[in-house]
Protein backbone atom coordinates (compact mmCIF):
# COMPACT_ATOMS: atom_id res chain seq x y z
CA UNK A 1 0.00 0.00 0.00
CA UNK A 2 1.29 3.46 -0.90
CA UNK A 3 1.65 6.08 1.80
CA UNK A 4 -0.64 9.07 1.52
CA UNK A 5 0.93 12.35 0.57
CA UNK A 6 0.61 15.34 2.84
CA UNK A 7 -1.13 18.39 1.39
CA UNK A 8 2.23 20.12 0.85
CA UNK A 9 3.70 17.05 -0.87
CA UNK A 10 0.66 16.78 -3.15
CA UNK A 11 0.81 20.49 -3.96
CA UNK A 12 4.51 20.19 -4.81
CA UNK A 13 3.81 17.14 -7.00
CA UNK A 14 1.05 18.95 -8.90
CA UNK A 15 3.23 22.06 -9.35
CA UNK A 16 5.96 19.90 -10.87
CA UNK A 17 3.58 18.16 -13.26
CA UNK A 18 1.81 21.41 -14.15
CA UNK A 19 5.14 23.15 -14.82
CA UNK A 20 5.91 20.63 -17.54
CA UNK A 21 2.41 20.84 -19.00
CA UNK A 22 2.35 24.65 -19.12
CA UNK A 23 5.94 24.87 -20.37
CA UNK A 24 5.06 22.63 -23.28
CA UNK A 25 1.53 23.85 -24.10
CA UNK A 26 1.15 27.35 -22.63
CA UNK A 27 -1.81 28.84 -20.80
CA UNK A 28 -4.42 28.06 -23.43
CA UNK A 29 -3.16 24.64 -24.51
CA UNK A 30 -2.35 23.09 -21.14
CA UNK A 31 -4.82 20.59 -19.77
CA UNK A 32 -5.87 20.40 -16.13
CA UNK A 33 -7.23 16.96 -16.99
CA UNK A 34 -3.77 15.81 -18.07
CA UNK A 35 -2.19 17.29 -14.92
CA UNK A 36 -4.74 15.61 -12.66
CA UNK A 37 -4.42 12.29 -14.47
CA UNK A 38 -0.63 12.24 -14.14
CA UNK A 39 -0.91 13.16 -10.45
CA UNK A 40 -3.53 10.47 -9.87
CA UNK A 41 -6.11 12.94 -8.57
CA UNK A 42 -9.29 14.55 -9.83
CA UNK A 43 -9.50 17.83 -11.72
CA UNK A 44 -11.70 19.11 -8.89
CA UNK A 45 -8.82 18.54 -6.46
CA UNK A 46 -6.46 20.56 -8.69
CA UNK A 47 -9.00 23.39 -8.79
CA UNK A 48 -9.44 23.18 -5.00
CA UNK A 49 -5.68 23.64 -4.58
CA UNK A 50 -5.16 26.47 -7.08
CA UNK A 51 -8.57 27.98 -7.82
CA UNK A 52 -8.28 28.35 -11.58
CA UNK A 53 -6.09 27.17 -14.42
CA UNK A 54 -4.84 30.73 -14.87
CA UNK A 55 -3.98 31.05 -11.16
CA UNK A 56 -1.87 27.89 -11.43
CA UNK A 57 -0.17 29.25 -14.57
CA UNK A 58 0.51 32.61 -12.90
CA UNK A 59 2.07 30.91 -9.89
CA UNK A 60 4.37 28.85 -12.09
CA UNK A 61 5.38 31.72 -14.39
CA UNK A 62 6.06 33.97 -11.39
CA UNK A 63 8.22 31.28 -9.81
CA UNK A 64 10.14 30.82 -13.08
CA UNK A 65 10.99 34.53 -13.26
CA UNK A 66 11.84 34.57 -9.54
CA UNK A 67 14.26 31.68 -9.98
CA UNK A 68 16.25 33.74 -12.50
CA UNK A 69 16.17 36.97 -10.43
CA UNK A 70 16.95 35.23 -7.13
CA UNK A 71 19.76 33.24 -8.73
CA UNK A 72 21.37 36.32 -10.25
CA UNK A 73 21.07 38.25 -7.00
CA UNK A 74 22.66 35.41 -5.05
CA UNK A 75 25.45 34.89 -7.60
CA UNK A 76 26.53 38.54 -7.48
CA UNK A 77 25.74 39.36 -3.86
CA UNK A 78 29.34 40.38 -3.01
CA UNK A 79 30.10 42.19 -6.28
CA UNK A 80 29.17 45.38 -8.07
CA UNK A 81 29.59 47.00 -11.45
CA UNK A 82 30.68 44.94 -14.42
CA UNK A 83 31.97 42.18 -12.14
CA UNK A 84 28.38 41.72 -10.90
CA UNK A 85 27.13 41.51 -14.50
CA UNK A 86 29.70 38.82 -15.25
CA UNK A 87 28.60 36.76 -12.23
CA UNK A 88 24.90 37.29 -12.94
CA UNK A 89 25.33 36.47 -16.62
CA UNK A 90 27.23 33.28 -15.89
CA UNK A 91 24.56 32.13 -13.45
CA UNK A 92 21.74 33.12 -15.79
CA UNK A 93 23.33 31.10 -18.58
CA UNK A 94 23.58 28.07 -16.26
CA UNK A 95 19.89 28.40 -15.36
CA UNK A 96 18.95 28.17 -19.03
CA UNK A 97 19.74 24.44 -18.82
CA UNK A 98 16.47 24.05 -16.87
CA UNK A 99 14.27 23.88 -19.94
CA UNK A 100 10.99 23.85 -18.01
CA UNK A 101 11.81 27.08 -16.16
CA UNK A 102 13.02 28.69 -19.39
CA UNK A 103 9.89 27.72 -21.32
CA UNK A 104 7.61 28.85 -18.48
CA UNK A 105 9.23 32.27 -18.65
CA UNK A 106 8.76 32.38 -22.44
CA UNK A 107 5.15 31.14 -22.13
CA UNK A 108 4.56 34.05 -19.76
CA UNK A 109 5.69 36.50 -22.44
CA UNK A 110 3.64 34.67 -25.08
CA UNK A 111 0.49 34.96 -22.94
CA UNK A 112 0.74 38.72 -22.35
CA UNK A 113 -2.40 39.23 -24.44
CA UNK A 114 -4.16 38.41 -21.16
CA UNK A 115 -4.03 41.45 -18.85
CA UNK A 116 -3.49 39.42 -15.65
CA UNK A 117 -0.57 37.58 -17.21
CA UNK A 118 0.81 40.84 -18.62
CA UNK A 119 0.63 42.46 -15.17
CA UNK A 120 2.47 39.55 -13.57
CA UNK A 121 5.16 39.43 -16.26
CA UNK A 122 5.62 43.22 -16.08
CA UNK A 123 6.08 42.98 -12.34
CA UNK A 124 8.55 40.11 -12.60
CA UNK A 125 10.52 41.83 -15.37
CA UNK A 126 10.61 44.98 -13.21
CA UNK A 127 11.98 42.85 -10.36
CA UNK A 128 14.62 41.40 -12.68
CA UNK A 129 15.54 44.93 -13.81
CA UNK A 130 15.81 46.10 -10.19
CA UNK A 131 17.92 43.06 -9.29
CA UNK A 132 20.42 43.81 -12.06
CA UNK A 133 20.39 47.60 -11.54
CA UNK A 134 20.59 47.52 -7.74
CA UNK A 135 23.18 44.75 -7.58
CA UNK A 136 25.45 46.17 -10.28
CA UNK A 137 24.88 49.87 -9.61
CA UNK A 138 25.20 50.45 -13.35
CA UNK A 139 23.33 52.91 -15.57
CA UNK A 140 20.05 52.09 -17.36
CA UNK A 141 21.60 51.68 -20.83
CA UNK A 142 24.02 49.02 -19.54
CA UNK A 143 21.26 47.24 -17.60
CA UNK A 144 19.01 47.32 -20.68
CA UNK A 145 21.79 45.90 -22.87
CA UNK A 146 22.50 43.15 -20.34
CA UNK A 147 18.84 42.13 -20.12
CA UNK A 148 18.43 42.31 -23.90
CA UNK A 149 21.37 39.96 -24.27
CA UNK A 150 19.67 37.66 -21.72
CA UNK A 151 16.52 37.58 -23.85
CA UNK A 152 18.65 36.55 -26.83
CA UNK A 153 20.12 33.75 -24.73
CA UNK A 154 16.57 32.64 -23.81
CA UNK A 155 15.65 32.35 -27.46
CA UNK A 156 18.83 30.49 -28.38
CA UNK A 157 18.33 28.05 -25.51
CA UNK A 158 14.69 27.49 -26.51
CA UNK A 159 15.87 26.74 -30.06
CA UNK A 160 18.45 24.19 -28.80
CA UNK A 161 21.17 25.81 -30.93
CA UNK A 162 23.79 23.67 -29.20
CA UNK A 163 22.44 20.74 -31.22
CA UNK A 164 22.99 22.46 -34.58
CA UNK A 165 26.13 22.26 -36.72
CA UNK A 166 25.32 25.22 -38.95
CA UNK A 167 27.37 28.41 -39.43
CA UNK A 168 24.77 30.71 -37.86
CA UNK A 169 24.42 28.41 -34.83
CA UNK A 170 28.18 28.32 -34.38
CA UNK A 171 28.19 32.12 -34.60
CA UNK A 172 25.61 32.60 -31.87
CA UNK A 173 27.50 30.14 -29.64
CA UNK A 174 30.62 32.31 -29.80
CA UNK A 175 32.05 32.69 -26.31
CA UNK A 176 31.45 36.08 -24.76
CA UNK A 177 34.29 37.29 -22.56
CA UNK A 178 33.82 39.38 -19.43
CA UNK A 179 33.71 43.07 -20.24
CA UNK A 180 31.16 42.81 -23.04
CA UNK A 181 29.18 45.72 -21.60
CA UNK A 182 32.12 48.02 -20.74
CA UNK A 183 31.48 50.28 -23.73
CA UNK A 184 27.69 50.30 -23.46
CA UNK A 185 26.78 53.08 -21.06
CA UNK A 186 24.51 56.08 -20.91
CA UNK A 187 27.55 58.30 -21.53
CA UNK A 188 28.44 56.53 -24.79
CA UNK A 189 24.82 56.54 -25.99
CA UNK A 190 23.90 60.23 -25.78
Amino acid sequence: MTARMSGLERRSQVLGIAAGEFAKHGLRGASIEAIAHEAGITQAYVFRMFGTKKALFLELVGAAFDRFSDGMSHAARDAGGLAALTLMGTHYNELLADRTTLLLQLQGFASCGDSEVRDLVRGRLARMWDTVADTSGLDPVTVKSFLAFGMLLNNLAALDVDELDEPWAKGVRTRIHPGLFEHITTDTNR
